[in-house]
């Protein structure tokens, strides 16, 4: 289909609201269509994918244009994304042609970083954690958009029974090669609108997330804490895995995260979730049930630089002080979670980033303080959850080698004839963690960012990421 010229303009002017805002992009574009209801269904796609085009390669194209117009730009990013200059000709005026005509023909030599487009400083420090192969191949993968992946929800249908619901709805679905059950979805279809959904057959969730939630393994009548659940959809999962029995407790510190829970929860027809809203990882909550639970998961705040395909701003607006900042608090979180397990129970350590300072640094220097606690290989419990993957110690996982978000995961186990430890370990840690305002790269996940979000709207025609 061809491209208007109020798709142009559009897209220019969303380009120079991101350039003006620290908004997350996705965020600021839901307001944008509020603001323009004159945009249809083609044009809202036209320009969202156009946007997410230009922020997946912003560095590069601004660096070959040599110019931070927002129009020009905006043509940049539609020549790059395929459209030919024969085909936006008639909608250009003659200097925007002739623009156009001498960027295509343009050659300038990109410093690597730059040709990859990451910052200097992600470029350096994802140099320093892997090879210069993984490296390459990993922000490549960036640079292309996520697949839509839906998770069936296991208490209410199977996969085959899903894809033949969808297909009457003229969405084709596929299996996911990982999760048991995931579909991935051409397109970015109104999955809102569509029966499965409604009745709570289906939910957005990236394959990833659903592999977490399979290595926390619940079971029937367990005690479990998702510790940092966000709008839940982990949650679900493991309410499922559960058969609707035990309890298991969806802790967030937002209030409005825990209400995107609430119609996923109505949906889902699970009666074993328990949301609780708490005003800090030391909430009082957490030490009521010190020692007494079997399965905790963290999901713990983070960067998100294992989601870029979804959310490509991220790597524009994170810094390494931010990540530092974050470092510190998935400690402080980790800390304080690990009072919960009861002798043999596990914690599952989790971010969606790439970094070591969010990764293994954070579960070796736990390890370290806690004598306690052990490492169980995460192999032997993704082989036991009978999933197709090979993991050592960690779980990792990337888009380039696994087709889903990036994702590390470590499985703690509390030693049997441990005493449950009523005070942090750390207090001086988890009272700076607990002062003042969570950290500015978290907030910017919150809550309409990260992966734990909305699900498609009536006013969007796409989804940029999938919920977790």
């Amino acid at each position: 289909m061809r491209i208007t010229r109020l798709q142009i303009d559009m897209l220019a002017a969303v380009i120079a609201e991101t350039q003006a805002s620290e908004r997350p992009a996705d965020g600021l574009l839901h307001q944008f269509f509020r603001a323009n209801p004159q945009l249809g269904a083609r044009d809202r796609s036209v320009v969202a994918e156009g946007l997410f085009g230009y922020l997946r390669r912003k560095r590069s194209l601004e660096t070959t244009a040599d110019t931070h117009s927002p129009l020009l730009l905006a043509l940049a990013t539609l020549a790059k994304d395929g459209h030919s200059i024969r085909e936006l000709s008639p909608l250009l005026s003659d200097r925007e042609s002739g623009w156009l005509e001498q960027l295509k023909a343009k050659r300038v030599e990109l410093s690597p970083a730059i040709a990859h487009d990451v910052p200097d400083w992600l470029w350096d420090r994802l140099g320093a954690e892997y090879s210069d192969e993984e490296r390459d191949a990993m922000t490549r993968a960036w640079l292309l958009p996520a697949p839509l992946d839906i998770r069936i929800n296991p208490l209410q249908t199977t996969r085959e029974e899903a894809q033949k619901k969808l297909a009457a709805a003229g969405i084709d679905a596929r299996p996911t090669p990982l999760s048991p059950y995931g579909l991935r979805v051409d397109g970015r279809p109104a999955l809102n609108r569509v029966e499965a959904f409604e009745k709570g057959d289906i939910e957005v969730q990236d394959e990833g997330s659903q592999l977490l939630a399979m290595l926390v393994a619940p079971t029937r009548n367990e005690m479990v804490v998702d510790f940092c659940a966000g709008a839940g959809g982990k949650t679900l999962l493991m309410g499922a895995l559960m058969h609707n029995q035990g309890r298991l407790y969806a802790f967030d510190t937002s209030e409005k995260r825990l209400s995107n829970l609430k119609p996923r929860l109505k949906r889902s027809g699970l009666s074993n979730i328990h949301p609780q809203l708490l005003a800090h990882e030391n909430d009082a909550k957490v030490k009521r049930l010190a020692g007494k639970i079997d399965r905790v998961l963290i999901d713990a705040p983070c960067s998100g630089l294992g989601t870029l395909r979804r959310n490509p701003d991220l790597k524009w607006r994170q810094t390494p002080e931010a990540v530092a900042e974050l470092s510190a608090k998935q400690r402080a979180i980790l800390e304080s979670a690990s009072r919960l397990p009861k002798p043999g129970g596990r914690i599952v350590y989790a971010t969606c980033s790439m970094l070591p300072e969010e990764n293994r640094d954070v579960v070796n220097g736990f390890l370290e303080r806690h004598p306690e606690y052990f490492l169980v290989p995460a192999g032997e419990v993704v082989r036991k959850a009978g999933i197709a993957l090979e993991a050592g110690d960690f779980l990792e996982l990337s888009p380039h080698k696994n087709a889903c978000d990036g994702f590390f995961a470590a499985v703690l186990e509390k030693k049997p004839g441990t005493l449950a430890r009523n005070k942090g370990a750390a207090p001086d840690m988890i009272r700076a963690a607990d002062a003042g305002e969570r950290p500015a790269a978290n907030r910017d996940r919150d809550p309409e960012y990260n992966d734990e979000k909305n699900c498609p709207s009536d006013n969007t025609v796409f989804t940029t990421h999938s919920i977790s």
